[in-house]
């Protein structure tokens, strides 16, 4: 039986140059180590906001959702497709639980986590330059292509990026294609959950979209405008922050009568 997320009307998929996505994996990837061999066992121990995760649990679960292409590519390719890259977003809340826990078990026993991101990266800068974009994986949520399955590890990288600055009081930049791709695919997932063209939702410089039932602009500036910044949007579509923390505290500009966003966030579980 067919692991596939149930299909959403979606709009025309958005594309994204696969050479600028692998190397924006790798590239933050690359970042977070950078950081993670850095971390005392003091800041190892840190609580995070995501449950009972600690830093050790948060940045073992980073190299696992790296390392997750390079399993993929490890395994025979499915006979077809199940999962498009819109998909994806809606596909993930279900598995959090199986997440949770193979994070702690890797957490437990990676006991050398510098060890860990070096063959994760080593393994990834091997199988990455010789896989097409378009070979099957067999991901959690059912058989991806490569090139899509690598814009969803921009968000998961970029999402905990930010998990890991947050908990651990650190500065890891992101990567500007990833941050990118993050953005426009949280975007775009919140066009599919509320498909419809009353709303403009601007996240500059990276996304615009057009969402919510209602009437359709045709010219000007749209009645309802939604305007904010990308980490904050990124924060908002996971979960991170909520809308009226974010009014309140002038990170998202908002106006119009169907412009409260709120009954709609997060997007991604």
């Amino acid at each position: 039986m067919s692991s596939a997320a149930p299909k959403r009307p979606r709009p025309r998929p958005r594309r994204y140059d696969a050479g600028k996505i692998r190397a924006a994996v790798l590239a933050q990837f690359g970042a977070v180590h950078d950081a993670v061999r850095d971390l005392t066992p003091a800041q190892l121990a840190l609580s995070t906001h995501l449950g009972d995760w600690t830093v050790r649990d948060l940045a073992a679960h980073i190299a696992m959702a790296a390392g997750s292409v390079t399993a993929c590519l490890e395994k025979p390719a499915p006979p077809r497709q199940e999962v498009a890259l819109l998909d994806w977003p809606f596909a993930t809340a279900s598995r959090a639980a199986r997440i949770s826990e193979d994070t702690k078990s890797v957490a437990a026993s990676a006991t050398d986590l510098d060890a860990l991101y070096e063959r994760t990266g080593a393994r990834l800068a091997e199988l990455l330059p010789a896989a097409p974009d378009d070979r099957l994986l067999a991901t959690r949520v059912g058989a991806m292509r490569l090139d899509d399955f690598l814009v969803t590890r921009t968000v998961e990288l970029v999402v905990h990026t930010d998990d890991l600055n947050h908990a651990a009081g650190l500065a890891v930049p992101y990567e500007r294609q990833a941050l990118a791709a993050c953005t426009r695919l949280l975007a775009d997932a919140l066009a599919v959950k509320a498909p419809g063209g009353s709303v403009e939702v601007r996240v500059p410089p990276y996304a615009v979209v057009q969402c919510v039932e209602g009437p359709r602009h045709t010219r000007g500036t749209p009645p309802n405008v939604v305007e904010t910044d990308p980490l904050t949007w990124i924060r908002l579509a996971t979960g991170r922050t909520t809308w009226d923390a974010a009014v309140d505290d002038a990170k998202v500009g908002a106006s119009g009568e169907r412009a409260r966003l709120a009954g709609l966030l997060p997007v991604l579980g």
